[in-house]
Order: C-alpha cells, then sequence, then structure tokens
C-alpha cells in the first residue's frame, strides 16, 4: 500500500498536534515531513525533518515585483536552504511514490509535490486567502481541508471554494471520560498562551486579577518578564505540556484565536473570552469574527483595562453554552483520517503510478 505524505508548518505546536491526532488514525503508513524538532522527531512514527527555512537576514525584495500580486509566499531567490529542503521532499517523493501529499501549510510545498506529479490534499486555514498564491495551491489540490466547522467560514466564501472544502471541525484529542466537576471554590479563569504567538501581558494580567479578587486566575504558556509582586490570586504556570486537566477546571478560559486553543475550549464546552492575535490574512480575527457573531465567545480586540475585568467576567459567565455546542463535531480526527485515506484511495485509483 503506497503511503500517504503529511507536511505539517512549524509555527507553534498547533500543526503538529493535530497531525499526529490524525496520522494515528490512518489506515494508510503515513510519514510526517517538516522542520521537526528533536523531541518530535522522537515521538515514534516515520518523519522526514527538513532544515529550518528562516534566514537570518530577511530577503531583500525583487525588483519590479508588486505587492499582492507573487505567486509564491516564501521562496526568495538565493536561499541554499530552500533548495535543500526541496531536495529532500522530492527525493523522499521518488522513493516512497506517495498515493497523496497532505499539506498543512505551504504553497511551496503543494506546488512543489504537484510538480513532482503527486496528488495534494491541502489544508485551508481561516481568513483572506484570496491572493494568487494561495488560489494556485487550491486549484492544484484534490480537495481543501478546513480544519474548523462549516459555521466559522466568511460567509463571502467564493462558492467553488467551499464546494471543494471537507470541513473537518476543531481536531482535538477528545477528553478522557465525561466531564470532571469543576472544583469548588472561587472561580477560576485560565489564560492561555501558545508557542506561535506574542507572550502573556504579565503586568495587565496582574492588574486584572487584582480588580478580581474573588476569582482565581492562571497563566500556561509564555508570560512577559515582570519584576513586580504578583496578586495573591494570580499563578504564572509556565508552559504545560498536557493542560488538559487545567482547561477543564477553568470556569472561564482567556486566549487568542488558534485553532488548537478553540479546539480544545469547544471540545469542553467551556466559556471563552476570545482576543484574537495578529496573523497572515487575518486568520484569528475572521474566526473571531464568526464567534461573535454566533455568540459562541465574548470576543475583545485588545486586553482591556484592569477596571473593565469584574463586568466581563460577569459578561463571560452569562455565554449560552449551547451557542459553543453548535461548533461541536463528533469523532472530527478520526471523520479526517477516514476523508484522507478515501482521497488517497481515489487518488491511486484516478491517476496510478506510471514510474
Amino acid at each position: 500500500m503506497r503511503p500517504i505524505g503529511y507536511y505539517l508548518h512549524h509555527q507553534g505546536v498547533g500543526h503538529w498536534q493535530r497531525a499526529r491526532l490524525v496520522a494515528g488514525r490512518l489506515r494508510r503508513p503515513c510519514t510526517l515531513i517538516g522542520t521537526l524538532t528533536a523531541e518530535q522527531q522522537q515521538q515514534g512514527g516515520a518523519v522526514l525533518a527538513l532544515p529550518d527555512d528562516a534566514l537570518a537576514v530577511p530577503p531583500p525584495p525583487r525588483p519590479g515585483a508588486r505587492a499582492g500580486d507573487a505567486a509564491l509566499h516564501y521562496a526568495p531567490p538565493g536561499a541554499g536552504v530552500l533548495r535543500r529542503r526541496s531536495l529532500l521532499l522530492a527525493g523522499w517523493i521518488a522513493e516512497h511514490r506517495p498515493a497523496l501529499m497532505v499539506v498543512d501549510v505551504s504553497v511551496e510545498v503543494a506546488l512543489l509535490a504537484r510538480l513532482c506529479a503527486t496528488p495534494v490534499l491541502y489544508f485551508r486555514l481561516a481568513g483572506q486567502r484570496d491572493d494568487a498564491a494561495h488560489l494556485a495551491a487550491f486549484e492544484a489540490s484534490e480537495a481543501l481541508v478546513a480544519p474548523f466547522p462549516a459555521l466559522l467560514d466568511d460567509p463571502a466564501l467564493p462558492g467553488w471554494v467551499r464546494a471543494r472544502s471537507f470541513h473537518a471541525g476543531f481536531l482535538a484529542e477528545a477528553p478522557d471520560g465525561p466531564p470532571a466537576p469543576r472544583p469548588p471554590g472561587a472561580p477560576r479563569i485560565l489564560v492561555v498562551r501558545g508557542r506561535g504567538g506574542e507572550a502573556a501581558p504579565t503586568a495587565a494580567i496582574a492588574a486584572a486579577a487584582a480588580a478580581t479578587p474573588g476569582h482565581r486566575w492562571q497563566v500556561i504558556g509564555p508570560a512577559a518578564p515582570w519584576a513586580g509582586p504578583l496578586p495573591d490570586n494570580l499563578a504564572l504556570l509556565g508552559w504545560v505540556a498536557r493542560p488538559a486537566a487545567l482547561l477543564q477546571a477553568a470556569d472561564i478560559i482567556v486566549g487568542g484565536c488558534g485553532d488548537g486553543l478553540l479546539a480544545e475550549v469547544v471540545a469542553r464546552g467551556q466559556r471563552f473570552i476570545c482576543l484574537p492575535e495578529p496573523r497572515p490574512f487575518d486568520e484569528q480575527g475572521a474566526k473571531a469574527a464568526r464567534l461573535a457573531a454566533l455568540g459562541a465567545a465574548l470576543v475583545l480586540p485588545a486586553w482591556p483595562a484592569a477596571a473593565a475585568w469584574p463586568d466581563l467576567l460577569r459578561q463571560a459567565a452569562a455565554l449560552d453554552p449551547a451557542a459553543l455546542a453548535r461548533l461541536r463535531t463528533p469523532d472530527a480526527v478520526a471523520a479526517l483520517a477516514a476523508f484522507i485515506d478515501d482521497t488517497a484511495d481515489q487518488a491511486e485509483q484516478r491517476y496510478g503510478d506510471a514510474g
């Protein structure tokens, strides 16, 4: 049985987490491909580690290039590391003859796989992705995977893009067993920051905690350095590899609008205060706007002043959990794995392999 190649972007850890979940449910053998940490390479399963494509010096603009009109997102001329990455990927394709390349995400990897005569299944993230590069990847793919529910799609999305999309829903490990009762005592506010964005604003969080002494605040993930004293109701926990228990115990979760955190919030039905972080193509802003329109979260444009938090926490506590439940997709990981296997089967039957 010919394998599946699964390319994952190395921004943050969300792409890696969902790739591991999905790869573990595939019927065909799967190799995870990308700029992988040593820890990721040692977690079992087949991998192809590519060198990091970040350049020490930003590439100069190309003479005469027009902003927003490029057919590629990141292929600066003269970047030798990109040649090495392309050689490794094309060599793997030539050796293993995959039935399908899943790409989450890179326009350049999708187009390179197609140039190597390999069918592609492309992850379509949220946001304004109508530029030439994205459209080229969309058109070159067998189908598109949207790793979020259809309710979060922009109503203005072109019909042909929607028609080619498999809306997988949020991809998260299902909570183990029935929800545990939340601990007694003061309501718990959990602030979550991932590795792919800015550190949590420690000074502003300390002020918010001080303004809401009847709540217990915890912060997981990177936090900005802070020399001042912390309120007694605030704990900075740093990076937590397995945050499930903390997420489950929270009464309100505060964080950005990345797919990983949204998946955890939706899976557990928590009340959510969403502060979308800046991302290319307004990815988080677009999802946050839909969450607000659906009444599924309290969405704020920036971290509020300390005096606003007592009322904001009351508003968040009053959110209707049924609105968030509409975004839950049962067995999303298994359904996506089946879709990927089926797409690989169909591609192999349709195109064969001329060798």
